[in-house]
């Protein structure tokens, strides 16, 4: 451990630990109240216990001591003070100068303001972690590609529909192009996550049932060229002209928006027509019965 001078940023450091252990209270974190508590919040020692680290250590870092500390060190923190993903964003950024690392998907939840949003999208939009799993869509969605509710959960993967399902690969006239284009963007975020079941678990599946992607993976093709314009034949509506835009959604920056937007007036009317259509039918279904 070095004791030199502390800069402005473990000054930073110091302040906000301090102020994030202030607001809280012992019943805020399941420790019980004990008497003669002279300020307000948690004590030092008590963050350390939740946290499981040493009160050496975590007494040192909120003194802006410059200490070296580990990421897992961090995150015991950020938990033990109940820091949500911007406090935690910004303790890294004050202890190591950089971002944290993501935070699973499964710790993010879609809350009912995204889902407004993805409404509010004309075309087909959806939601998806960076292993391509969706995790929510709209309605123009299940209307132009089928409803992905009546698809088991662990299908639901724009890379296993394209590579492993007929219906929604045959929809694609350019289909090897996009494909393999999928993929080569897929690979770069497996990079990113190269110990992450849900990408190992998906690579082994398609291994098996895709015999293009049994060719095509160990080719280590990468790219984050994106062909924006899709082109799509619908059965019974034929051919839509979508343009595809990706977007990280900030409070979590593992998960992306993508939407649909269709290129041309044609287009746009097929897919408003679709979309009532679907609305209609779900109306419908979700009307009781009469005799």
């Amino acid at each position: 451990m070095t004791n030199r001078r502390r800069g402005p940023e473990r000054e930073q450091l110091a302040a906000f630990l301090k102020s994030r252990r202030a607001r809280l209270s012992p019943a805020d974190v399941g420790l019980p109240m004990t008497p003669r508590r002279r300020t307000p919040g948690l004590r030092r020692e008590e963050v350390s216990q939740l946290a499981g680290i040493g009160i050496a250590w975590y007494t040192w870092l909120e003194q802006g001591r410059e200490i070296e500390v580990s990421t897992h060190f961090l995150d015991r923190i950020a938990r033990a003070l109940r820091l949500d993903s911007t406090e935690r964003a910004h303790l890294f950024t004050l202890a190591q100068n950089r971002p944290p690392p993501i935070l699973p998907a499964e710790a993010f939840g879609v809350t009912p303001t995204l889902r407004r949003m993805l409404e509010a999208v004309a075309g087909p939009a959806y939601l998806a972690t960076a292993s391509m799993q969706v995790i929510a869509w709209n309605a123009a969605l299940s209307a132009v590609f089928g409803d992905l509710e009546a698809i088991p959960s662990e299908d639901r993967n724009m890379l296993w529909l394209v590579f492993a399902s007929p219906p929604h690969r045959a929809a694609i006239p350019d289909w090897e192009t996009d494909a393999r284009a999928m993929l080569a963007r897929f690979r770069i975020e497996f990079g990113r996550h190269r110990d992450d079941p849900a990408f190992l678990s998906l690579i082994a599946r398609l291994q098996r049932v895709s015999h293009e992607f049994h060719l095509w993976w160990p080719e280590q093709d990468v790219s984050m060229r994106a062909n924006t314009a899709k082109r799509f034949e619908v059965a019974g509506i034929g051919r839509l002209e979508l343009e595809q835009s990706s977007f990280l959604v900030e409070e979590a920056p593992d998960i992306r928006l993508v939407a649909y937007t269709p290129i041309d007036d044609r287009s746009a009317d097929k897919v408003a027509a679709m979309l009532r259509d679907w609305t209609e039918k779900t109306r419908q279904r979700a009307a009781p019965n009469t005799p």
